[in-house]
């Protein structure tokens, strides 16, 4: 299924946007059929969460916690040609005591989206590997959306 919609116009209750990454699209992300290939769309969104999480402070990895990704759900819509500039954006889907879910959006600099989806995120007691409360500075950060 193909969605070019703007993202204005991909819902008018849309969550807010958490954080907005520009991409520069390489030779590299390439595959054979000459757009990037849809592994890459995974590193891209992957990326997003990491830089997202630094904005957010020190506290998203300390006291021997860490985040442990528990699912990711990817809707490509569009094949993304070369060369181009796209943007990752996250929202927050959901906030728990222990897991957040980001939903992801990849845009071109036009709006049109290209793919959609969704990650869960456990945070987890890295020696004991059992769920623990999200850090507070992920909350905080999550919640300004």
């Amino acid at each position: 299924m193909n969605d070019t919609r703007e993202t204005t116009d991909l819902d008018d209750e849309a969550p807010p946007v958490l954080f907005r990454m520009p991409i520069d699209l390489r030779w590299r992300d390439l595959d054979a059929f000459n757009h990037v290939n849809n592994a890459n769309f995974m590193t891209f969104v992957e990326e997003a969460r990491i830089r997202w999480f630094e904005s957010a402070g020190n506290d998203w990895l300390s006291n021997g916690r860490a985040p442990l990704l528990a699912a990711v759900q990817m809707n490509y819509r569009v094949p993304i040609p070369y060369p181009a500039r796209i943007f990752v954006e996250l929202v927050t889907d959901r906030i728990g005591n222990t897991s957040l879910t980001l939903g992801h959006r990849i845009v071109d600099e036009d709006g049109k989206l290209h793919a959609d989806g969704h990650s869960v995120l456990v945070w987890i007691d890295v020696a004991s590997g059992k769920p623990v409360s999200l850090p507070d500075a992920v909350r905080a950060a999550a919640e300004m959306g």
